[in-house]
């Protein structure tokens, strides 16, 4: 059975055309929809993190209230970009997160994609070492965080403390057994795919990717899973490691939706992201019968085992519920996801 979660950018805008007109709007619908969506059946709930904008930009708050609120659904992000990131105090927050919701946080990281602003990671107070560059910098704060993820003691305790420590060297408190083995890496190139799998993380690829061979994007995603569970195994890590996968897709049902969706053909688009070369996959807008069968011909999806379905979260709590459970009722039995 294929995992699905949703995935919302968290958009806000004070335009009248918005549901979500404010910070507040956005941080109070994502707990509601996660709420509904675990109604519904719905596996996860996740949420994208950018910096300087009219989004969603600190993630564990949120997680931590949706933790509380819920009981089954995964909690997640797509992803944290760890070139803005202190390894140790993320460690701190997302440990507290976890415990919160009772080991379900699922927590993808990535070196990020390009921001409101001209490297917003210096305003944090990082910047890379001497030849070292910003990609490179935000894989070694994934380093590190995965290293204090371990829970193993590196500090060194003061001999008079205000409270008693326990024998040896000190951990970051509060500690979250397993969340080490609950990181995913959000992959652009096949060579970072690799490079997660090497550390044991999972992998999680959305709808952009670096266009590596002129196929269209579902082909070349799909060996990019491939590629990376070969790496995976070849590197002798124990069990078997979690896909995502990232799509827009929606089953027009009624005359909302194909107000909103219907709009004709979507194909893959070709554009530069920095100095990269990216493929964009496309959006599946169509009625329930066709969208089965367009979605059966995308390779990425057969290869995932999770489908997070990034939503147009400014039209609404309830219509992203209904967005949700279309696909949930009318789409996934057939393709044999439930």
């Amino acid at each position: 059975m294929k995992k699905i979660g949703f995935l919302s950018f968290g958009h806000w805008s004070p335009s009248p055309q918005s549901a979500a007109r404010s910070a507040k709007d956005v941080l109070h619908q994502s707990i509601d929809l996660a709420v509904a969506a675990e109604d519904l059946g719905v596996d996860g709930a996740y949420f994208r993190v950018h910096h300087f904008a009219q989004q969603l930009a600190s993630p564990f708050p949120l997680l931590a209230a949706i933790g509380a609120r819920t009981s089954r659904i995964e909690i997640g992000t797509g992803v944290i970009d760890m070139r803005y990131e202190n390894p140790f105090y993320m460690a701190e927050d997302a440990g507290a997160a976890d415990l919160i919701s009772n080991g379900r946080l699922q927590l993808g990281i990535s070196r990020g994609s390009p921001e409101q602003v001209i490297d917003g990671w210096r305003y944090f107070g990082y910047k890379p070492e001497e030849g070292q560059t910003d990609g490179e910098m935000g894989r070694k704060h994934a380093e590190v965080f995965l290293d204090l993820l371990k829970g193993k003691g590196f500090a060194q305790p003061n001999p008079r403390p205000m409270f008693s420590n326990p024998p040896g060297l000190l951990r970051l408190e509060p500690y979250s057994e397993g969340l080490r083995h609950r990181i995913w890496w959000g992959s652009a190139s096949n060579a970072t795919a690799l490079w997660a799998a090497k550390l044991g993380m999972h992998l999680q690829s959305s709808t952009l990717k670096q266009d590596e061979t002129g196929e269209p994007f579902h082909i070349q995603q799909a060996r990019q899973i491939r590629l990376y569970r070969q790496a995976w195994r070849e590197a002798g890590h124990p069990g078997l490691p979690r896909v995502s996968i990232s799509r827009s897709i929606f089953a027009l049902v009624n005359d909302q939706d194909r107000a909103y969706f219907g709009h004709g053909e979507n194909d893959d688009q070709i554009g530069m992201i920095e100095s990269m070369r990216a493929i964009f996959g496309r959006t599946y807008a169509a009625e329930p019968d066709r969208l089965i069968d367009e979605l059966r011909a995308d390779e990425a999806i057969a290869e995932a085992d999770t489908l997070l379905l990034t939503i147009p979260n400014q039209l609404g709590v309830a219509y992203n519920a209904h967005v949700l459970e279309t696909i949930i009722t009318h789409v996934a039995p057939a393709l044999g996801w439930r």
